[in-house]
């Protein structure tokens, strides 16, 4: 049985989450964190997981990335593994969580679905293979998401821009008068609605167009990632983990 505390218990992928493990006879929800308490629930919450007096073999976080440091500061001090699960960290908030993974495994991905991921890899492939084609990505959410772009067009980027690294991220095209130039990688967001997300990777060449496209459905997809890195951590050494690290994309 694996004791999870669910951090963010009380938003939507915290809610999403505590309906799986229930589910899950391998699970056993033991604490849930939460600014906003005052929700029932059947097991103990805190506004931090110190106040928690029970311990936990993983952490889920669908929080906000400004709670990282005191997660961080808690797995640092305890040893207890944490999966960060939500996106729009800052550059500093990376380096405490890099520096946390000294001390406990952590786990860390912009993106819990198994599908993106390997539209990563894909979208690698075509970038290498497509070299002389123009890439755009076009990520749309639903309009109560915070950043923008999202945590995942900036993974999909990223993982191009490995195989381009000549490749620019543009964000804005409003503010100049200038055909597109060949190292660009425009990055486009949409807002609206009840989209859970969707993102199409459109590499375009003369006179054909190749698109790679994910479609989330649901908001259960990025839980059932979340618990799967959970159960991956447990035991796991100290570090800083990833989702091909548990995927095993890289072999």
């Amino acid at each position: 049985m694996i004791k999870v505390i669910i951090s963010g218990v009380n938003g939507r992928m915290g809610k999403a989450v505590e309906a799986l493990c229930k589910a899950d006879e391998a699970v056993e929800i033991v604490g849930g964190i939460d600014i906003n308490l005052g929700v029932p629930h059947e097991f103990p919450t805190a506004d931090n997981a110190f106040s928690l007096e029970t311990r936990a073999d993983a952490i889920i976080d669908f929080s906000h990335h400004t709670c990282a440091a005191a997660l961080c500061d808690y797995a640092a001090k305890t040893g207890t593994p944490v999966v960060f699960a939500t996106t729009g960290y800052t550059p500093e908030e990376h380096e405490i969580i890099r520096k946390a993974s000294e001390k406990a495994a952590l786990f860390t991905s912009a993106n819990m679905s198994v599908g993106v991921n390997l539209l990563i890899e894909l979208s690698k492939k075509a970038a290498a293979i497509l070299e002389n084609f123009d890439v755009e990505i076009v990520e749309k959410h639903h309009n109560k998401k915070l950043d923008a772009p999202s945590g995942t067009a900036l993974m999909l980027a990223d993982g191009i821009k490995s195989v381009r690294p000549e490749l620019e991220y543009v964000y804005d095209r409003t503010g100049r008068r200038a055909a597109r130039s060949a190292n660009e990688l425009g990055i486009s967001s949409v807002r609206g609605g009840t989209i859970v997300g969707e993102h199409d990777v459109i590499f375009a060449g003369t006179d054909e167009v190749v698109t790679l496209s994910h479609n989330a459905l649901s908001r259960e997809i990025f839980a059932h990632g979340a618990l799967c890195a959970a159960k991956f951590l447990v035991g796991k050494a100290p570090g800083l983990y990833h989702m091909p690290d548990m995927l095993a994309l890289d072999d």
